[in-house]
């Protein structure tokens, strides 16, 4: 192998790592102030989106299963404090569902975490906003 190839490999090589290890909340999307993660979640997978909003936060939090007719139970908070409680049902082609609030902002960094259970499984995650 010459010295230019290994270089050009090795360079490829550093950049995939340092994006590989970046935490999933620093890839945000669209929106620089939009903060989101997402992962895994009973066959399908969900994504919790904050932002702060004209003294707000805006967050948003779904799931998709692919499946129609499953009944969650949705939990969010900040800072531990609970913004939102309650059942919310997949539906339509993609098998979903999204809750959208508003809820007042905290003084300092705000935690929201987002929790969804139906039997024994749980999604959901944290964001810092």
């Amino acid at each position: 192998m010459n010295i230019r190839r290994t270089a050009v490999l090795a360079g490829t090589a550093a950049a995939l790592t340092s994006f590989a290890v970046l935490p999933p909340a620093a890839l945000a999307s669209g929106n620089d102030d939009v903060i989101q993660r997402g992962g895994p979640c009973a066959g399908g997978d969900w994504k919790l989106k904050a932002k702060h909003d004209d003294g707000r936060l805006e967050v948003e939090f779904e799931i998709d299963t692919n499946q129609n007719g499953q009944v969650w139970h949705v939990r969010i908070s900040d800072n531990g404090n609970r913004v939102f409680a309650g059942n919310r049902t997949t539906h339509g082609r993609s098998g979903s569902f999204s809750v959208e609030i508003r809820p007042g902002n905290r003084a300092g960094t705000d935690t929201i975490k987002a929790r969804a259970t139906r039997g024994g499984i749980t999604c959901g995650g944290n964001v810092q906003v």
